[in-house]
């Protein structure tokens, strides 16, 4: 008896020694959490997620209630979010103060959600874009820190807009980021925007990916993604600086380009940085663990950039979980930006203290599944159903994720079989398990037998119970775009 209450007490200290361990991470680093997922986990698990691995900051893509009440009372700092469809509505600074007296006033008690930061848009400046907001974010920026200032928040909350990288660049005469400048036809809007900014006390927000550097460019140096690759075959040598990676020759763009507008010395907080795990041959759990274990360390050590030398940065890690309904207008890579896996299970080892000792990050706790069973191809289909099964297989990955089925990516070895069941599946899972989710005119069937799901690397999920069509429509719409590429990697198997 004395021998197994000691093996408790010990078992009960080893455990505290793991979750403080977990508990620290480095100064100024945060995550962003999406919710563009078919099946959420409750907001209470994932905010323990956040607590149980030290995470104190945490920024959120626009103030959802069920989020925000998962936030409520942990004492996480918190980046909330005017979307961009709303830019144009706080354009009216009445409506800016309704949104304010909404989402900040309304969570601003004892107990309440520690907001920081109002980010006004999304990269509302994106090329992709077309110049839709470009009139309308200043304008909404401007409104709502007059409204947070009005309401009292002003000295703690501030506004800012993350902008993506595409703002700035260098020209092709002479590509170094001292010759950093902002993009001629949002030059102006940006100088008005900092200029706010900086009378406001507000830093810039920025999202910075060196894994796009990559991304549909062979020509790119592959070690220059990462920071611990040394000198690249072509060095970027930049009035005596040997820039080794691109994460800090893009950030010195940045800081060129506000110097050349008179604001050198504006704070950047980094709203996203990360490396996806699957998607696209780049995008790969070695290459994500290491491009996280060379900026954790970069971070803890407060090495800074050439331009701002040992400087703390505030970093936002993109992202805490994958989302299988994001869109993958940029590439299939953006349904699995996550250092956890759609369930809350840690994908790889991470070093969040940037100490160089990596661990297996805590997983969610408290996760519940749907029923351990499956939707895989008939054993009976035969190739005379050839032309049912391309039609099936097509409207399963256009109402679901398939992007896994890419070539170079972790379902890209499946047979023809194997491709269908998969579909099936993942379509199944999102839609609840329901008995009409595996039928395809009878090409489908549900096993509980695991060993019909053995793929190898290919992970055949069973989704978690939690609000579990919560975001079907989402799905529905966001998988259609993604639909044609990802069939007709199919077909061709089929």
């Amino acid at each position: 008896m004395a021998a197994a209450t000691a093996w408790r007490c010990v078992a009960a200290v080893v455990v505290g020694v793991v979750i403080m361990a977990a508990a620290a991470v480095v100064d100024g680093l945060g995550v962003n959490w999406g919710t563009m997922a078919t099946h959420r986990l409750p907001p209470k698990v994932m905010a323990r997620l956040l607590k149980d691995n030290g995470f104190k900051k945490v920024k959120i893509f626009d103030a959802d209630a069920t989020t925000m009440s998962g936030l409520a009372g942990t004492g996480i700092e918190a980046m909330i979010a005017v979307p961009n469809d709303m830019l144009a509505a706080v354009g009216d600074y009445g409506r800016a103060r309704e949104w304010v007296k909404e989402n900040v006033t309304r969570y601003s008690f004892d107990g309440g959600v520690d907001i920081r930061y109002v980010a006004v848009g999304n990269e509302p400046f994106l090329k992709a874009y077309n110049g839709e907001f470009d009139r309308a974010t200043v304008p909404a920026l401007r409104n709502i820190q007059r409204a947070l200032d009005e309401a009292g928040y002003g000295k703690r909350i501030k506004a800012t807009v993350p902008v993506n990288a595409d703002v700035y660049d260098s020209p092709a005469s002479n590509p170094v980021p001292s010759a950093g400048r902002f993009r001629d036809d949002v030059a102006g809007t940006m100088a008005d925007m900092v200029r706010f900014l900086n009378r406001s006390g507000a830093p810039l927000t920025v999202n910075i990916y060196p894994f796009l550097s990559l991304y549909g460019n062979d020509d790119f140096p592959l070690d220059y993604a990462f920071f611990d690759g040394g000198l690249p075959p072509r060095p970027v040598v930049d009035n005596g600086i040997n820039y080794t990676n691109v994460f800090d020759a893009n950030f010195d763009t940045l800081v060129s380009a506000l110097k050349r507008i008179g604001f050198g010395s504006l704070p950047i907080v980094i709203g996203e940085v990360g490396w996806p795990t699957d998607g696209d041959k780049h995008a790969t759990v070695p290459y994500a663990q290491r491009f996280y274990s060379g900026l954790l360390k970069r971070l803890a050590a407060r090495r800074g950039t050439p331009l701002r030398p040992r400087a703390r940065i505030e970093v936002y890690l993109f992202g805490l979980m994958d989302e299988d309904t994001k869109s993958v207008a940029p590439g299939n890579f953006e349904r699995h930006w996550g250092i956890f896996t759609f369930d809350g299970r840690p994908k790889f080892p991470l070093d969040l203290r940037g100490a160089g000792r990596p661990a297996m990050p805590v997983p969610a706790k408290g996760v519940k599944y749907l029923p351990r069973r499956w939707c895989v191809l008939n054993p009976n289909v035969t190739d005379d159903d050839a032309g049912r099964l391309a039609d099936n297989v097509g409207y399963a990955c256009s109402h679901s994720d398939c992007t896994a089925l890419g070539y170079g990516c972790s379902c890209g070895a499946l047979d023809a079989r194997g491709n269908a069941s998969y579909a099936f599946n993942v379509y199944y899972q999102a839609q609840g398990q329901a008995d009409a989710a595996c039928d395809f005119q009878g090409l489908a069937v549900v096993t509980e037998d695991d060993r019909d799901v053995a793929q190898g690397a290919c992970n055949f999920s069973v989704q978690v119970a939690a609000a579990a069509l919560a975001g079907a429509a989402v799905a529905a719409a966001a998988a259609v775009a993604c639909a044609a590429a990802v069939v007709a990697a199919l077909l061709v198997l089929v």
